[in-house]
């Protein structure tokens, strides 16, 4: 018998799915011969700190239930650490999830794979991003790994997936101001909204604290992973654990050209259209007037803010790198 396993729940996740989801994904893990106890949290601040009170308690494993929100949380907990992450992905997005191939809305089927990954050796490691606010200084872990580092040392934050700027954190900012209606269709309802009032957003970018761009887009965003939004591929080339963020620069295409592109990022084609220019780096420094970033989907507060891959950051309890990933 292993070290217990934490499961850490939000049961409010995809309309209350995750608190049904605790349970046939603590059943695979009994079944698979792992001890397990749920941890919750009266809020976020709750949440993160028993999350961190596992890690410190040596959890085999901290397991996320919920969406990406909450597999959010648990980074801030587990990067940098010898914990793996498992996620029991049920929310409304789950990009994190897809994005390492894991199940999704599936809690038993993402039980038995996290209970797989344990006893397969541990699961695979993989990159994060780290953001700091302001607009230069060097993470306290550089640009190497940080399998040695403690989490959380360097008053920064680890995102798994995407930090987005401009037009699709706009249309957040716009989303959660409104009160109705609920769920996805609220944002959709913003995006017609931003559409109606949109202007391009002059940016200054600074690549791996030396080449500095000034210019006018509709969008930036910064890829550890592939997608945000529930599977939309805005950085369809990234790669979890190449040592590189992909970046995303949508340029001032028009609200008519921008209609006709933005169906092509749920296929990962718009980046052959001839304003979507793409960088790969291992930092960034977003710096953009008004705008707020969003990293995996949360508020990840107000640009500029410097964004740094972070090589090894976190084992997760997923399956190899397919063949087309490891291409790539």
């Amino acid at each position: 018998m292993t070290s217990e396993i934490t499961l850490f729940v939000n049961p409010t996740a995809g309309r209350g799915r995750g608190a049904h989801a605790a349970q046939p994904a603590a059943r695979a893990l009994r079944d698979a011969g792992f001890p397990v106890r749920t941890v919750l949290g009266h809020d976020a601040d709750d949440a993160l700190r028993r999350a961190h009170d596992a890690v410190r308690g040596g959890t085999g494993a901290l397991v996320a239930v919920g969406g990406d929100g909450m597999v959010s949380l648990a980074l801030q907990a587990v990067a940098g650490t010898n914990t793996p992450l498992g996620v029991i992905a049920v929310g409304t997005g789950n990009d994190f999830a897809r994005c390492l191939g894991l199940p999704v809305r599936d809690p038993a089927a993402a039980g038995r794979a996290a209970a797989e990954a344990l006893k397969g050796g541990g699961g695979r490691t993989v990159d994060l991003g780290r953001i700091q606010h302001g607009t230069g200084g060097t993470d306290a872990h550089g640009t190497g790994s940080a399998r040695t580092a403690g989490p959380g040392n360097d008053g920064g934050r680890w995102f798994g997936t995407v930090l987005a700027s401009g037009f699709d954190s706009r249309v957040n900012d716009r989303g959660n101001r409104m009160r109705l209606p609920a769920g996805r269709f609220k944002y959709d309802l913003a995006i017609l909204a931003e559409l109606a009032a949109f202007r391009p957003v002059p940016y200054r970018l600074v690549l791996d604290d030396t080449t500095e761009l000034h210019i006018e887009a509709t969008l930036v965003a910064v890829g550890n992973g592939t997608s945000y939004g529930g599977g939309m591929r805005i950085c369809a080339g990234a790669a979890l654990d190449d040592g590189l963020l992909d970046v995303t620069v949508v340029g001032n295409c028009g609200r008519a050209e921008l209609i006709k592109v933005f169906p092509r990022v749920y296929r990962g084609t718009h980046l052959d259209h001839p304003q979507v220019t793409v960088h790969r780096v291992r930092s960034l420094t977003l710096d953009a007037p008004g705008t707020t970033g969003y990293a995996d989907g949360e508020p990840a507060g107000p640009l500029p803010l410097t964004a740094r891959c972070v090589p090894g950051a976190l084992r997760v309890l997923a399956p190899p790198a397919t063949p087309a990933e490891a291409a790539r």
